[in-house]
């Protein structure tokens, strides 16, 4: 079997896209990435680069992100088809948040399954969109909620469905304007933990929630030169790889620890100048640290909500406290708090004391540990890339059957 993979130039996206590339090799399949010029893949991974120049670093602030991802979607299309008709792929395994992969796929006439690096995009009666941090809610009530704020996010969107309609019309597609209108119907992996996601009894049947593609890492070494006190409380404090630049509020959450009488131990990504980490009052603060041992030994995690902090601490069996800020954050947010396995705090929650209050609730209260060692419980189960290519090869395998009658 030949794989395409096609996903953003997003860190997380990338390290997830590359554990199922292994998994295909390991497997004997051909395995190879579609990029746009100037992205370094790990692992060795086969990459066939598009024509022109490099890609523009990606943006920070949500309308140049959502304007920078329209133009690499035309790009894709623009540049993508004829790269994908020469290579005659089995399947295109294409990230939900590029639309270019349903694209190509249906124009191509190649088998499309969809990958969901964090909450799936799919639709289903009841769950709002990823970014929207409401609960499930599938009364009439919520239904209108959920309406609501997605046309909000068609306008946002504009840029994007621009692109997809005008791709659609060229290769007579029918009438796809919205990233969901680019998904798999057939076939949705989901890095999501079993049980962590909200239910989806309509439309949830092809989504293969296999947990974390990347399990079973090498074991990591805590760091020798931070030694918390068994004594008191230990806090890991980290906003992710993009945003932790935002100085300001890793002070407050260290301070904010400090107050609640616990040490912290706060990681920036790499984003900050030796200044800005120095004016951080934590008892530790790093670039960068090895994050599933730091979970071993924190008594709880202050986290942006990113799908993949969120889903190591639930296998370490660490609280959370979450502080969504952009992207699906607030989604994942809502799922934390529904799961019992944390706290989240909306945009005006984000004072000094607030945030000592919510860490004191979380060290004070055992539900909230309870709740997640119960994921911990399961994570060894967690299918992860085996799993996922585990459902793709019997999707070919029924595909292969059904074209065979």
């Amino acid at each position: 079997m030949r794989a395409v993979l096609i996903t953003p130039p997003l860190h997380s996206h990338l390290r997830a896209f590359e554990a199922l590339a292994q998994e295909l090799t390991r497997r004997g399949h051909e395995a190879i990435f579609v990029t746009e010029p100037g992205i370094v893949l790990q692992g060795g991974a086969a990459q066939v680069t598009l024509p022109g120049p490099a890609a523009r670093p990606q943006p920070r602030r949500l309308l140049p992100e959502i304007l920078a991802g329209a133009r690499r979607t035309d790009r894709l299309c623009r540049d993508g088809l004829s790269v994908i008709r020469d290579l005659a792929p089995d399947v295109v395994l294409g990230d939900q948040m590029e639309p270019a992969s349903g694209l190509l796929a249906r124009a191509a006439g190649v088998p499309l399954v969809s990958v969901a690096c964090a909450v799936p995009m799919d639709p289903e009666p009841g769950i709002p969109l990823p970014f929207l941090g409401w609960p499930h809610d599938p009364t009439a009530g919520g239904l209108r909620r959920n309406l609501g704020g997605e046309r909000v996010a068609d306008l946002l969107m504009t840029p994007q469905t621009r692109v997809i309609r005008r791709w659609a019309q060229a290769w007579t597609l029918g009438d796809l304007g919205r990233l969901q209108d680019c998904l798999s119907p057939d076939l949705a992996l989901s890095q999501m933990a079993p049980g962590f996601d909200y239910p989806r009894p309509a439309n949830g049947g092809h989504i293969a929630a296999v947990g974390p593609f990347r399990k079973g890492q090498v074991a990591q070494d805590f760091p020798d030169d931070i030694r918390p006190d068994p004594q008191r409380p230990f806090v890991y404090a980290s906003l992710g790889t993009l945003q932790g630049h935002r100085a300001r509020l890793l002070a407050r959450i260290a301070r904010a620890c400090r107050q609640a009488g616990a040490q912290v131990l706060v990681s920036h990504a790499g984003s900050l100048t030796e200044d800005q980490a120095r004016a951080i009052p934590a008892d530790w603060v790093r670039s960068f640290v090895p994050q599933q041992a730091v979970l071993e030994r924190a008594d709880l995690c202050v986290t942006h909500a990113g799908l993949n902090t969120t889903l190591e601490c639930l296998a370490a069996g660490v609280p959370m406290l979450a502080i969504p800020l952009t992207h699906d954050q607030p989604g994942v947010a809502a799922r934390i708090e529904r799961c019992g396995a944390g706290l989240r705090l909306q945009p005006w929650q984000r004072g000094t004391g607030r945030i000592a209050q919510a860490v004191r609730d979380l060290l004070s209260d055992p539900a909230f540990r309870q709740a997640a060692a119960q994921f911990a419980a399961q994570a060894p189960g967690w299918q992860g890339a085996a799993g996922a290519i585990d459902r793709v090869e019997a999707m070919i395998r029924t595909s292969a059957r059904a074209r065979a009658r």
